[in-house]
């Protein structure tokens, strides 16, 4: 029993989005891309960065569906929406070159997603019409179902 106690310190304990959640995410962002008549491609990465969904949408450009992906990533990696890390990154001459990471992408859509403090995953948005779009879209969705944009 005591080896059991002393070996848990090594464990992490984590929540993490499963298949369900990500499934139940795209439907909600594809609800809400409705309401601005738009249609768009779709990431979901769990709380390691593993993509779990990648829809590319109806009509919607081919490269938006790796843009989703990366702007999931970005969020996910920083834990800041995409849109935010953007519009700082502009504003600090530091941070402008967070662009030549290469998995990094600042544009808006991407949302790190936050349940009881602990980032469980992320959600990347592209093909809205605007990078705002594809923001308050990626957004509403998290939102709309309970979970946290920020810790």
């Amino acid at each position: 029993m005591l080896s059991f106690l002393l070996s848990a310190q090594y464990v992490e304990q984590s929540t993490s989005l499963n298949q369900e959640g990500a499934l139940r995410l795209a439907n909600e962002a594809n609800l809400e891309a409705k309401k601005l008549d738009k249609k768009v491609s779709i990431a979901v990465l769990n709380n390691s960065g593993v993509v779990l969904l990648l829809l590319k949408g109806d009509n919607v450009g081919p490269h938006n569906t790796e843009a989703s992906r990366r702007k999931a990533y970005t969020s996910f990696s920083t834990k800041n929406a995409s849109w935010d890390l953007m519009n700082n990154a502009a504003k600090s001459k530091d941070a402008q070159n967070l662009n030549t990471l290469p998995e990094l992408l600042l544009l808006g859509g991407g949302i790190p997603i936050f349940k009881e403090g602990e980032l469980i995953g992320s959600i990347g948005i592209s093909g809205g019409g605007s990078g705002e779009n594809d923001h308050n879209i990626a957004k509403k969705t998290v939102e709309n179902l309970g979970f946290k944009i920020a810790k």
